[in-house]
């Protein structure tokens, strides 16, 4: 006998009080009857109008937009982007609230996480509760700092129109321009183009050059569009059948700028998105290593090898890096990148793998760039055998590194200090910095 369909509740209008600042862009809310709500769109202490967007009768919470305020709080604004809102672009989750008051939602969401998942407050975590602003960001409410150096656009499959996606869909929102888009990639014009036939198009403005880069992603079956943008660039496309990326005209990477080099990204690889970023993180993570002539370091989930260059050049010819990075191209960048260095070293691979073949029992710094799930409680405790007299965690996702703190904690390493930067403005992501030590130097 088949079980009776859930009674979906979308669309379900419910009055709340809301409560916290939640990790996602949302806030809690509860029903007089209980039922937990994710609200976006809302601020803690308003009292709104939830309209149900993803949940049934029986879902353990519901997620929900704030389509009506009934009493706004003091930190809302009008949003300055048009097609930020209820149902429109997914790109930003706060563009509703003061820059300042951004902040010290993330700042909360940070301190809840530490908490709960890694047992620290922020005192002992070494924070003092802020999250800074990049160099020029801190802008009046209603300015919107133009950051993301790297845009995914989608097109509209009917239209050809490029636009961004709703949040958690795949429906396009149509918009003639982003607000935090970097000028080299509003000026390039995408979304006044054609892109009929393409699923996506992501546009990549280098930041200390003048590259700039699009690549394509056709639909099965599609041909690439002549390519006739505003401003010169590089085109990439998709495979269809090995989903890789190959050139099809100008440079197949990017030159990008941080600490004093240059550096080449391939292949639409990683960078840090805002101009700003790679430099800020660069120096938070020396000044918390300190990195002396002659030590021994490694460089984990290293991309394109911009820590592993940083320490290289300060630990000088009698010093030593060993990066590791899953990428292909990552790597053969990363060697591009460091090949004046001759102590310095690239391995391909997963860290987990790679790491206990290279037979390194010890060593004096060790810098983890990992991605949003975090390194694992195998990888940290392998970490934490090494002796390294400090441990740089630079983390894009709280619950990540909160978790992966807690581990190092239970391996012998403590927190010396913790800062947390806003290198993605009007979204909820930040960026931390955590300096470990081990914990009997602290003690």
């Amino acid at each position: 006998m088949q079980a009776e369909p859930k009674k979906s509740l979308v669309g379900e209008e419910y009055e709340v009080e809301v409560g916290p600042v939640a990790h996602g862009g949302h806030c809690i809310a509860r029903t007089s009857e209980g039922r937990v709500l994710f609200v976006r769109h809302t601020l803690p202490g308003e009292r709104v109008v939830a309209r149900v967007t993803e949940g049934e009768e029986d879902s353990r919470f519901l997620r929900a937009d704030a389509v009506e305020i009934l009493d706004p709080s003091k930190d809302r604004i009008e949003a300055p982007c048009p097609y930020a809102g209820p149902g429109r672009c997914g790109g930003c989750d706060w563009q509703h609230a003061k820059p300042g008051a951004q902040r010290r939602l993330k700042g909360e969401v940070l301190a809840e996480q530490l908490q709960r998942l890694a047992g620290l407050t922020p005192e002992e975590a070494g924070w003092d509760g802020t999250v800074m602003p990049a160099e020029g960001d801190k802008l009046p409410a209603g300015e919107v700092p133009q950051w993301r150096t790297r845009v995914q656009y989608a097109v509209d499959p009917d239209t050809g129109k490029a636009g961004l996606r709703r949040h958690r869909s795949h429906e396009v929102e149509p918009i003639e321009h982003c607000m935090i888009a970097a000028e080299g990639v509003s000026e390039l014009g995408i979304e006044q183009r054609d892109w009929s036939g393409m699923a996506s198009v992501d546009a990549i403005a280098a930041t200390g050059s003048q590259d700039r880069q699009v690549i394509l992603t056709p639909r099965p079956g599609m041909r690439l569009p002549i390519v006739e943008l505003d401003r010169p660039v590089s085109v990439m496309r998709v495979g269809e059948k090995d989903g890789g990326v190959h050139r099809v005209h100008g440079r197949p990477f990017v030159r990008e700028r941080a600490d004093g080099r240059t550096y080449r990204v391939g292949n639409g690889g990683f960078w840090q998105v805002h101009p700003k970023a790679a430099d800020t993180l660069v120096l938070a993570v020396m000044q918390g290593l300190l990195p002396r002539k002659g030590e021994t370091a490694l460089d984990l989930y290293c991309g394109v090898g911009l820590f592993a260059g940083a320490i290289a050049d300060r630990v000088g010819e009698q010093g030593a890096v060993l990066g590791i990075e899953s990428g292909k191209r990552a790597v053969e960048d990363a060697r591009h990148n460091l090949a004046e260095f001759d102590r310095v070293r690239i391995e391909q691979g997963k860290v987990e793998s790679v790491l206990p073949r290279t037979g390194i029992t010890d060593v004096d710094l060790i810098v983890l760039d990992p991605p949003r799930a975090g390194a694992g409680k195998q990888t940290v405790r392998h970490l934490s055998s090494l002796g390294a007299r400090r441990i740089a965690y630079v983390a894009c996702d709280p619950a990540a590194l909160a978790r992966d703190l807690g581990y190092f904690g239970e391996a012998g390493y403590r927190v010396r200090v913790l800062r947390a930067f806003d290198l993605f403005p009007m979204t909820h992501h930040l960026e931390c910095v955590a300096i470990l030590e081990p914990a009997a130097k602290g003690a």
